[in-house]
This record gives C-alpha cells, sequence and structure tokens, in this order.
C-alpha cells in the first residue's frame, strides 16, 4: 500500500551542456558545483526515483519509528497502529522545527515539536496545535486555521523484500517495475524467505562527493587493484568467475563473483603486477572461513539502485548502504549489518567477524573510504576536464567480464536522464 506524496519544491538551475564522448567521458565540475548539487536536490532526490529509507525490520510494532535523509530533506518513518509504513517530511509546518529529533524510538503514540507542540500522529498527520483556541478568548489561531491543511509534506512508500523505500513523487512508477525483474531477482536472492535481523550499524563521513561513492561501489574494475586484502589473500579477481548486470534504465546494477582457485594462479593475472603483501598471514584464519548459504557458489555480490542505495554480500557479511549527500564535498555513508533470525550460534559469529572486512575501518572497504577523497582533491581546479571511462566499451550494457567501466557508464546513463543533461 502506498501512501500520496507532496508536489517536490522548486529549486532548479539551468545545466551545463555535457562533453562529447557520450557515457565516456564525465565532466569534473559535477562533483565541485553547487550549482549541479542544487540540481541534484531538485531533479533526482525530489524527483520521480525511489529512495531507500529503511528495513521493516526497524519499525517492526505500530508506534516504531526511525528517522533519516532523502538527500538534504530529513524524514521520519514511521509503523502506524494500523500495521502500516508511513513517511513524512521532518519538518514542522509551523515554524520549521524538527518535529522528530531521536534518530529511533518505540511505541509512540505521537511526535510533538519541542519549539511549540504542535503534534503529528504517526501518519504524518497534523492532529494539535497547543493554544489554538487562545487563552480566555484571546490570541491563538483565526478560525480559518485548519489543521488538515498543514500536514508536512508526505512521501510514497513501498517495500521490497523488506526494505523500505520512498519517494517524494507521484510520476515515479510502481516499485517493482523501477528496480526490474533481475533486480528484484538479485535482492530476493539475498533477502528473501528468511527473516533478517539488525546485527550493527556505522555512519561514515566521506570527503566527497555523494556521486564519487556511487560510481566506486559500481566499479568492478577496481576492486582487485586497489584493495590490497582482496589481492593478498585472493578474495577476488578479475579472472575469476562472475559477470555484470547493468538493467535498461543504466542506474541499477549487479557485480557478483565465485571463488576460483585456478583462476587466482592465473600468469595474465600475475602479469599486472598489482599491490600484494604475501608475506603477511592472518592471526585468525577463521575470519575467511564461511559457510555456502546460497547453493550457487557466488561468494561477492554488490547490487546498487539508483541513486544511492547499495546491498552487498562479501563471502557471510551482509549489508545495507544508503549514500547521503550532506554537501558538494561531503556525504554521510550509512551501513546496516544483516543476519538472519535462523542462523545458528556459529553462523552468527561468522558473521560478526566477516563484518571487519567491511565498514570504515574494514579490511577490504577503508581504501573505500579515502579514494574519493583523493579524486576529489585531485580535480581541484580542473572543473574543465573530464574522466575517461573507456574500460569494457563504450556502452552501458551488463557483461561476462568484469574487466569493464559498464556499470559506472550506466550511472551516468541514469544521472543525465533525471538531470536533463
Amino acid at each position: 500500500m502506498e501512501a500520496s506524496a507532496a508536489p517536490p519544491r522548486s529549486r532548479d538551475t539551468s545545466p551545463k551542456a555535457w562533453p562529447a564522448g557520450g557515457l565516456t567521458r564525465v565532466p569534473y565540475r559535477v562533483f565541485q558545483k553547487d550549482e549541479t548539487y542544487e540540481r541534484e536536490q531538485a531533479r533526482i532526490f525530489q524527483g520521480p526515483l525511489w529512495h531507500y529509507l529503511c528495513m521493516e525490520i526497524e519499525i517492526p510494532a505500530g508506534g516504531d519509528f526511525r528517522t533519516t535523509k532523502v538527500g538534504e530533506t530529513p524524514v521520519v518513518v514511521s509503523r502506524d497502529y494500523d500495521g502500516e509504513i508511513y513517511a513524512f517530511e521532518n519538518r514542522c509546518a509551523h515554524r520549521g522545527a524538527l518535529i522528530c529529533l531521536d534518530t529511533h524510538g518505540k511505541g509512540r503514540k505521537d511526535f510533538s515539536c519541542v519549539y511549540h507542540a504542535w503534534t503529528y500522529d504517526t501518519k504524518g498527520n497534523l492532529i494539535g496545535v497547543a493554544f489554538k483556541d487562545g487563552v480566555k478568548g484571546k490570541g491563538g489561531m483565526p478560525e480559518t486555521f485548519r489543521m488538515q491543511d498543514h500536514n508536512p509534506r508526505k512521501l510514497r512508500v513501498a517495500s521490497v523484500n523488506g526494505l523500505v523505500f520512498g519517494s517524494f513523487s507521484e510520476e515515479v512508477p510502481p516499485i517493482e517495475e523501477y528496480l526490474g525483474e533481475e533486480i528484484l531477482t538479485r535482492i530476493d536472492r539475498v533477502l528473501g524467505r528468511r527473516k533478517p535481523v539488525v546485527i550493527g550499524r556505522y555512519t561514515q563521513v566521506l570527503p566527497n562527493n555523494w556521486k564519487l561513492y556511487m560510481e566506486n561501489v559500481k566499479d568492478s574494475y577496481h576492486a582487485s587493484i586497489l584493495h590490497l586484502f582482496f589481492t593478498t589473500f585472493e578474495l577476488n579477481r578479475l579472472s575469476q568467475k562472475g559477470a555484470i548486470i547493468v538493467d535498461a534504465s543504466g542506474g541499477h546494477h549487479v557485480s557478483y563473483s565465485a571463488i576460483d582457485r585456478e583462476a587466482a594462479k592465473s600468469e595474465e593475472y600475475a602479469k599486472q603486477q598489482l599491490r600484494s603483501e604475501s608475506e603477511y598471514k592472518l592471526a585468525d584464519p577463521s575470519l575467511l572461513q564461511g559457510f555456502d548459504e546460497y547453493d550457487d557458489g557466488v561468494t561477492l555480490q554488490i547490487l546498487s539502485v539508483f541513486p544511492t542505495f547499495v546491498l552487498q554480500q562479501i563471502q557471510n557479511a551482509i549489508a545495507v548502504r544508503q549514500i547521503v549527500p550532506r554537501a558538494v564535498e561531503s556525504t554521510d555513508l550509512n551501513w546496516t549489518y544483516i543476519g538472519f533470525a535462523d542462523d545458528t550460534p556459529e553462523q552468527r559469529l561468522v558473521r560478526l567477524k566477516q563484518a571487519n572486512l567491511v565498514g570504515p575501518a574494514g579490511y577490504i572497504s577503508m581504501e573505500d573510504g579515502c579514494v574519493g577523497g583523493f579524486v576529489q582533491r585531485g580535480i581541484a581546479g580542473a572543473e574543465d576536464e573530464e574522466a575517461v571511462l573507456e574500460m569494457g566499451g563504450a556502452l552501458a550494457e551488463s557483461s561476462e567480464s568484469r574487466v569493464t567501466e559498464a556499470s559506472v557508464r550506466g550511472f551516468w546513463k541514469a544521472y543525465r536522464a533525471h538531470m536533463g543533461l
């Protein structure tokens, strides 16, 4: 069931022309300019797209809630006592203060703004105004004031495999159509038929534009080059079995691979002379001793949904990542680590150990937390220059090879479509 959304605010600015070169060129100014960032807030984050909000299990009962953001906009996501999930802008209709100051909570009957005690129910409806009728017949709101005219903006809400998405737009297609069958199947592969539980959280601040992190997520080319842990312990090599899936819009993707010891010994791979610290060993080798929970041999699957959602399976480390822009050169990255209710104690221990592979100081992903900043610093003063995305060709389409930037080009295909570029 979907709740209605309010019309987006108009904050549009005029775009500059995209350079020649199709999807193989990206101007560095898109990571640097305030006017681009403002246009993104209007066209993408307030536009006809679905944005990840939270997981259903995080708000299991009536009165449970979490606060989050869609772009810059603060949002409350709550489960009403009718069992449905609602989302609304976390902004009091009176003077604009936050309605809810907490990150999460349980059993709330309503939300009351601390500034002047305007009160909202768990569906986001204004239900109370302090001293609305004045005191002793004096003051108060005019007779024409109607509380139903002053609700915060509401989002449409939809769920997929327990993932809650929201949109400010009435024009966004149904979530199933938006994602498409291939992406839905790959989400279901990780989350379907089991009850997830949250086993950990982090919020990481990245010193770069949000799009640089989303590029990184979609970049299968870098994974076994940048990440020293991957090459040292032979967890992810481009010569292994795997593929890239890019949906028709370009914006959604899946990259997956399976452990292949013969590929790890590939002479072709050895010729690349990639960084590796082969003299290092794990003090606790059980860190990498997992279990096959999907019966398909796939040990790594990274899935992204345009514009800012990521679902990962790295060994048995399952996590949701939410990318939240803070400013032109600053991004919040929210990590939610997931287990399942039917995990054995031994399986839960494996997940907790392998959670050390990812996150702000993860053995694998710590480089991702800083490389975007390296790019942000490197492109300073180069707004008229362009990135080159020609690995694997010039198209944004699925590929049997992960030696490609097809899914990165796909991101820019979707981005340009929504930005009118």
